[in-house]
């Protein structure tokens, strides 16, 4: 029996490798195709395909039954030796298979979409790695490789992102894309770093397993505080959390398909299953912090998608709210309720931005087909469109409910188990930590506010072009098979059938059941009874409200121009702030740093080399004319001395005797005269 659970345990782990490498294959296989060729698209959608049926698979045989984890020596640093291999358990199945089937509507979906780009081959090569560095990080045992992955997950974001190189705005949001995730990058680092000096190993089973290394060992205060700073930084970069937000909303510049599965299942939810990862390890005052900053993020994002207009920028605020509700969970010790609204939040968010996808390719076509001066993006020039978008306007609305957590749809079952959680957690506490679930409670109403007055100003009322130009051609459609298969599979997912047979009760949910043993609490009590109930009326009354205002033409409370909406608008203002804090003076020293570089620290160089070749020339003349005429000098004296001197060897006896004679005559003489 042993023998065959251990064939079972091996069969399991090459199907999960296998699973891992399908995309990877497809990647290199589609780079040494023409960038033109069609095929690239479906060869990663297979390979994606084959991932699904085999992530699916996996998760059949390890959830809730047992932990499968193979590893083999990797290399060795003296007496320390540091293995690698897969681990697969519930977590980790949960993120393969959530991964994957998010992944493979998107796929489908980008094979019309992008049919018309000249680099459609490149697109699937990029879109094939980005899956395979994302399931390659939910199943390695070894922070090592962790980090390799998380580097390439955000490597290959970064691609993505500014996918369209020629355009300026696609280049500037990948470059802080790319600069904002290395400052996470280099707290997570940080933080690997710190365990492994603390407890000598880089394994995550042996760190964060049944028998976890980081509760055992006594880590120093410092190191502990360290560890959890840099550990905050990555989760803050990666899931765009306060204060290193800022990147997500202008990612929107890549295309669509690519935002619908950047947030849905890979990179911001990155961050989330660190945390997940990572989660015995933090101290209760440091998830604390978490729940804090997590809650602030979701409130904060949520009044900025107000007011916005672009169509993909209020999606990509309502996914870093909806990332804080997630990392709030984690914080007050939901970790089930966590995972749980990670998975709904993936079909549901993916099912908006593909929505968004063709509602912004439709209104180009009619820009593009009409002559007109409208941004495709902005909402404030849409409307009426259900009417010719029709199964796009459904899979929105049901989208939208799942968004704002409305009864019958998975999203009500993950926020509202998160809401009441919130409130279990806070009832023994004081200060500001009694004041989170009230801020996430209000947070989940301005939710319903935002998506209804979305849904209202693209689907319905009247075209806005249309009133001043009734000539206007509408040929929009909502595409072919490849457009409406993704938003049916996502629109389903998006239900509450997939997660629980009871479609008010949370703590029935699959997902739940397979995480509660890692909550801080689980007891039944009244706040399940009454938070969603009142959560839910308040969601109608807005959604009422939004209803009078943005088809009924009733006037909003407050002017356009006041500085709530301003504010809003301008987001904060952190962005802003940013740029005139930090990015300013950088760009200032640099500019100084680049006046120093040729003015100063080039000029002194350059007057160095001037007077040293003043001094060359010097020595030159002083060699040339002193030292070497010194020496010419000498060597003509001894020549003439010794010209002299031959005359006296002239080979005649006589002239001797004379020459003798005349020098004793000078001597005598000298002698007399002295």
């Amino acid at each position: 029996m042993q023998d065959f659970l251990t064939h079972i345990d091996t069969l399991t782990t090459k199907f999960a490798l296998t699973a891992v490498l399908l995309p990877l294959l497809a990647a290199i296989v589609n780079y040494v195709l023409p960038a033109k060729s069609k095929i690239t698209g479906w060869i990663s959608t297979l390979a994606i395909l084959g991932s699904a049926v085999l992530c699916a698979f996996i998760f059949a045989k390890v959830w809730n039954q047992h932990e499968v984890h193979q590893q083999q020596l990797w290399f060795s640093i003296g007496d320390t030796k540091v293995y690698a291999g897969i681990l697969l358990n519930n977590l980790s199945v949960l993120m393969l298979v959530l991964v994957s089937l998010v992944a493979l509507p998107v796929h489908i979906y980008s094979t019309a979409y992008m049919k018309e780009d000249a680099r459609y081959g490149r697109y699937f090569t990029y879109l094939s790695f980005f899956c395979f560095s994302m399931l390659a990080l939910v199943v390695t045992d070894n922070l090592v490789l962790f980090y390799a992955f998380w580097e390439l997950v955000g490597f290959s974001s970064y691609l993505l992102i500014g996918f369209w190189f020629t355009k300026p705005k696609a280049i500037l949001a990948n470059k802080k894309a790319f600069i904002m995730n290395r400052i996470g990058d280099i707290g997570l680092l940080t933080a690997i770093i710190t365990l492994f000096v603390s407890c000598h190993t880089f394994d995550i089973t042996q760190l964060f397993g049944a028998n976890a290394l980081v509760k055992t060992i006594a880590i120093p205060t410092n190191w502990q505080y360290l560890a959890c700073a840099g550990l905050f930084l990555a989760v803050a970069a990666k899931s765009a959390q306060f204060p290193l937000h800022t990147w997500l909303p202008d990612a929107m510049e890549g295309p669509t398909s690519i935002s619908a599965l950047i947030h849905a299942a890979t990179m911001v939810a990155a961050g989330v299953f660190l945390l997940g990862r990572f989660y015995p390890f933090f101290t209760p005052d440091e998830l604390t912090i978490l729940a804090i900053i997590g809650t602030f993020t979701a409130f904060m994002a949520a009044t900025i998608a107000l007011t916005q207009n672009d169509l993909k920028r209020i999606l990509a605020y309502s996914t870093i709210s909806q990332l804080g509700f997630m990392v709030a969970a984690m914080g007050i010790g939901a970790y089930s309720s966590s995972l749980f609204h990670l998975a709904t939040h993936a079909f549901f968010k993916c099912l908006l931005f593909l929505v968004a996808g063709i509602v912004i390719h439709e209104m180009q076509h009619i820009k593009e087909e009409n002559n007109l001066e409208i941004d495709p993006q902005n909402i404030q020039t849409m409307g009426g469109l259900r009417k010719k978008l029709p199964l796009t306007f459904i899979a929105a609305v049901i989208g939208g409910f799942a968004l704002i957590g409305f009864p019958l749809t998975s999203g009500y079952l993950s926020k509202d188990s998160i809401l009441v959680r919130s409130f279990e957690w806070a009832e023994d506490r004081n200060g500001i930590e009694k004041l989170l679930p009230l801020v996430l409670f209000l947070t989940s109403w301005l939710t319903a506010f935002y998506v209804a007055r979305m849904v209202y100003k693209v689907f319905f009322g009247e075209f806005k072009p249309a009133i001043s130009n009734p000539k206007i051609n509408l040929h929009i459609s909502d595409g072919g098979w490849q457009y409406k298969l993704p938003l049916i599979l996502l629109a389903i997912g998006s239900l509450f059938p997939l997660f629980s047979y009871n479609p008010l009760a949370s703590e029935n949910a699959w997902l739940v059941k397979g995480f509660s043993s890692a909550d801080t609490a689980n007891e039944l009590s009244i706040y399940q009874t009454y938070i969603p109930v009142l959560v839910n009326l308040g969601v109608v009354l807005v959604l009422y409200w939004a209803y009078t205002i943005y088809i009924g033409q009733r006037r909003l409370p407050i002017s356009a121009t006041a500085f709530l909406v301003r504010f809003s608008y301008n987001e904060w203002y952190i962005d802003r702030s940013y740029q005139r804090i930090i990015v300013k003076p950088v760009l200032a020293l640099s500019r100084f740093a680049c006046w120093i570089d040729p003015n100063i620290i080039d000029g002194f160089l350059h007057l160095l080399s001037k007077i040293t070749l003043a001094f060359a020339k010097v020595t030159e003349w002083l060699d040339k004319n002193i030292v070497d005429g010194f020496l010419h000098l000498l060597a003509a004296l001894v020549l003439g001395i010794g010209n002299f001197a031959r005359r006296f060897q002239n080979g005649k006896v006589q002239y001797y005797l004379f020459s003798m004679l005349a020098i004793i005559l000078a001597i005598f003489i000298f002698k007399i005269l002295i």
